[in-house]
């Protein structure tokens, strides 16, 4: 297929592309890696009159810890995150969950914040990420304004973007001690989106004990979710084997996914029982490594 006839335009500010982003009334699109724009594109379930290409805008590329936080910006790809000494370090769910996403091509290409604009449930990044508690920052003609990841994603394939707006950034906070994560993915094969994935961050006491826990659903619902109730039954208590199952049975209880070619909706739960499982077990061992 032959994407729709369209106008281009490079911006090298934020600045210049929230200008034609309102001035394309509410035909722009913003092109960053294209991974999901662009095949939208060319089956014309997307038409825009105006692409904006942001890939030379270069405060956008920011990937650096700055202020208790790790800054991806706009342009960072899943590969840059991938391939990071200090993400495999320091952030064991990120750089889990950018090992898992699609195939090697498309993570030299798409961005991290590409993905979770395009905000597919089946997603990798709306789980990890929700999981991990990040804030998305998003900039517009107001000026910038920062929110809860849970926040930004609203539904299937929509955000709390508006028209003239740009998600210029996510960031991460930075782990304290005694902080693990992980991401579970299964797939029906290598690259393909999600059957059920679930994204794990952890953080335990002197004690033992469960100091604060993130667990984000990945392909439960219409939309990432967070498994609230199994957070919540998780804190103050040892991570051990009998807690880790009353946890991973809540959480699959909480999922919402719907029947598709990937799998039935008692199959599905049930991965989400087994990956959240695979999550805490993998979480605690990243604190201990």
């Amino acid at each position: 297929m032959i994407p729709a006839a369209f106008e281009y335009a490079a911006p090298k500010t934020v600045a210049e592309a929230i200008a034609l982003l309102r001035g394309a009334d509410s035909g722009g699109k913003i092109l960053a890696g294209g991974q999901s724009l662009v095949p939208m594109m060319r089956f014309r379930l997307a038409a825009p009159n105006l692409l904006i290409d942001i890939t030379r805008i270069p405060e956008l590329r920011i990937f650096k810890e700055e202020s208790g936080y790790l800054r991806i910006g706009a342009m960072v790809t899943h590969g840059e995150l991938e391939r990071s000494a200090m993400v495999g370090e320091r952030y064991p769910l990120l750089a889990s969950t950018a090992r898992v996403v699609a195939d090697p091509i498309v993570r030299e290409r798409g961005t991290i914040c590409g993905s979770l604009v395009h905000a597919d449930p089946a997603g990798d990044w709306g789980a990890a990420l929700i999981a991990a508690r990040a804030q998305a920052v998003v900039t517009g003609p107001a000026g910038e304004r920062t929110m809860p990841l849970d926040d930004f994603l609203v539904d299937t394939f929509t955000t709390a973007l508006g028209e003239d707006e740009i998600l210029t950034e996510v960031r991460v906070p930075t782990p304290p001690a005694l902080s693990g994560g992980n991401y579970q993915k299964i797939e029906r094969k290598v690259g393909d989106f999600a059957t059920a994935a679930v994204g794990v961050q952890l953080t335990l006491s002197e004690q033992g004990a469960v100091e604060a826990v993130g667990i984000g659903l990945c392909a439960a619902g219409p939309v990432s979710l967070r498994a609230t109730a199994a957070e919540g039954m998780l804190i103050g208590k040892v991570l051990d084997d009998a807690s880790i199952t009353a946890a991973a049975a809540a959480a699959a209880t909480q999922a919402e996914p719907t029947a598709d070619t990937r799998g039935a909706i008692d199959y599905k739960r049930d991965m989400v029982r087994v990956l959240t499982s695979r999550a805490l077990h993998a979480a605690r061992a990243a604190i201990r490594a």
